[in-house]
Order: C-alpha cells, then structure tokens, then sequence
C-alpha cells in the first residue's frame, strides 16, 4: 500500500492538472511512442511558441483530473503512453500542431488519441477533422479577403457613376 506522502503528491498533482484542464478551451491526447528526441524537441518548441502547454503525464493521473474537470469519455484513448497537449486562448492550435506533426510522423510513431473543445469531447477522427481547420488569423485573413473583392468593385462602380455625372454637368 503506498504510503501517504506519496498519496497526497498524487493528490497534489491531479489537484495541479485539473486546473489546467478546467482553464484550458482545448486539449488533445497523442500516442507519442516512436518520434525521435530532436523530432519531440521541435515539436515542443512549435507548441509552446503557439502558447500550448505539453507534456506527459500517467494515464491515472489524467483520467481522475478529466473527471474532476467534469470531463468524462476518456477511458479508452487513456492506455498506452500519452501526452497531452492544452491550450487556454485558441481552440484549434493543439490539434492542428499535432495533427500536422502525425501527418509528417506517419501512423506507426504518432498517433492523435482523442481531445476536447470547450468541454465537448473528440474522438480520433474528430480530432483529425480539427487539424485540417487554419488558425483564427487565417481564418479572419479569409473573410477579410473575401470581403475586400465585392467592396472594390462596389467602390469602382460608385465612383464611375460620379464620374459619369460629373461629365454630364460639366456638359
């Protein structure tokens, strides 16, 4: 039986990854097993330049933290080992970092388990469909462009009609 001081360093530490997942707006869990040092170190680096928080924890650990976080349906994507990957301000930046990262990795190395959203859970190929969605920037970058086309033309065309009558009273 462990003794308590060990007991309440467990309890410390879920205590610990409770907030963070209760302060986090996304969370993914990866299968790491097979990437290289210098691949996890470049990894790491593009995630914490993105502003995500990750690392690796026991599966108990995480799976008593989800619960108290009122997050439940991890059971299954909990074995094996894993990593989670946090972020508190952009709801896409961990899967599509990771999900760009599998997709270099291939299958057998490194493997999206499952993840969540603003309390909403993801399973593996959910997870798969938010790595394929841009950034918040690209995104308002997108509507930007897409708006700017039909305003330059609208602005051209009001600008030939004052043209055009301009001329017509200048006549």
């Amino acid at each position: 039986m462990p003794s308590n001081a060990v007991l309440e360093a467990k309890k410390a530490k879920v205590e610990q990854l409770t907030e963070l997942i209760k302060s986090a707006v996304s969370g993914v869990l990866v299968d790491y097993k097979g990437i290289t040092v210098e691949e996890d170190t470049k990894l790491r680096k593009e995630l914490r330049e993105a502003g995500v928080n990750y690392f690796v924890e026991k599966n108990t650990l995480l799976l008593r933290a989800f619960k108290e976080a009122g997050i439940e349906g991890f059971e299954e994507a909990l074995n094996g080992t894993t990593a989670l990957a946090l972020s508190n301000d952009d709801q896409t930046a961990p899967a599509r970092i990771l999900g760009g990262f599998a997709e270099k990795a291939g299958d057998s190395k490194f493997n999206l388990k499952a993840g969540f959203v603003e309390g909403e859970i993801y399973d593996q190929a959910g997870v798969t469909a938010l790595s394929k969605i841009p950034s918040k920037d690209v995104l308002l970058a997108q509507l930007v462009g897409s708006l700017q086309g039909p305003l330059q033309k609208l602005a051209a065309t009001l600008q030939a009609v004052a043209d055009k009558k301009n001329e017509e009273g200048a006549a």
